[in-house]
């Protein structure tokens, strides 16, 4: 079986990535901080899947030491992992503007989104470019664009965090052929998603947002398609 590791795997967007992987004949492992709904969400799976197999690891990926420890479990165990879809996050408060924001909002924020992200792509890719195989998804925000509409300041430490995502995914994938090399790096923007994060009065459902994540991680890629971008709703957002 081809194999899945998604974060934020309890709820949310990374739940329905996780959902929809499996019903496409992946195995998953499931990453979430809180145990409790981690094995629920496993248990959700395991009954609509029985025959596929999810392996569940709870570590709070704002703590960076244990971050790495898990990841470190998690490449031994599974050493060779088809799609790594990283779909944690949290929102900055909503006064955290870069002249307002403290030192512990903006080290909580950078991370979660960030720091984290690094390390979880630092510990689980380095298999999948030496195999020449694999697709990498991580999950951004519109909100992180250099330019464009809604881009006019404020939740600093969030936006900011963000367009390092997009700048990690673009050296990243420069760094590993741009998929010429077998390995897709890609940023995606779920849009405003019923979420804990989006909110309940949000546009879209968590399976809606979580839809360009999974197209990513299976679409058909052939020379002269485009890795390394931002994308939403399948199409390529400039940043």
């Amino acid at each position: 079986m081809p194999i899945a590791i998604v974060t934020g795997a309890s709820r949310g967007l990374g739940f329905e990535n996780a959902k929809g992987l499996a019903a496409l004949g992946y195995d998953i492992v499931m990453v979430a901080k809180d145990q409790s709904r981690l094995s629920t969400a496993q248990q959700s799976l395991q009954r609509d899947f029985s025959d596929r197999t999810f392996s569940t690891y709870a570590v709070d990926l704002a703590d960076l030491v244990a971050t790495r420890a898990t990841i470190s479990q998690i490449a031994i165990a599974h050493p060779n992992p088809d799609v790594v879809i990283l779909a944690h996050g949290v929102m900055s408060e909503k006064m955290s503007k870069t002249l307002r924001t403290t030192d512990e909002e903006w080290r909580r924020v950078m991370a979660i989104n960030l720091d984290s992200v690094f390390i979880l792509v630092n510990g689980l890719v380095p298999s999948m470019a030496d195999a020449r195989n694999g697709r990498v998804i991580i999950y951004s925000a519109c909100l992180g664009r250099m330019s464009g509409p809604g881009n006019m300041g404020g939740l600093a430490p969030y936006r900011i965090s963000k367009a390092g995502v997009n700048a990690m995914v673009r050296n990243l994938a420069h760094e590993t052929g741009l998929g010429a090399r077998g390995l897709l790096v890609d940023a995606v923007c779920p849009n405003h998603s019923r979420t804990d994060m989006g909110g309940a009065d949000a546009p879209r459902s968590a399976e809606e947002g979580a839809a360009c994540a999974l197209w990513l991680a299976t679409r058909e890629f052939n020379a002269g398609d485009t890795t390394g971008v931002l994308w939403e709703d399948n199409q390529i957002v400039e940043w």
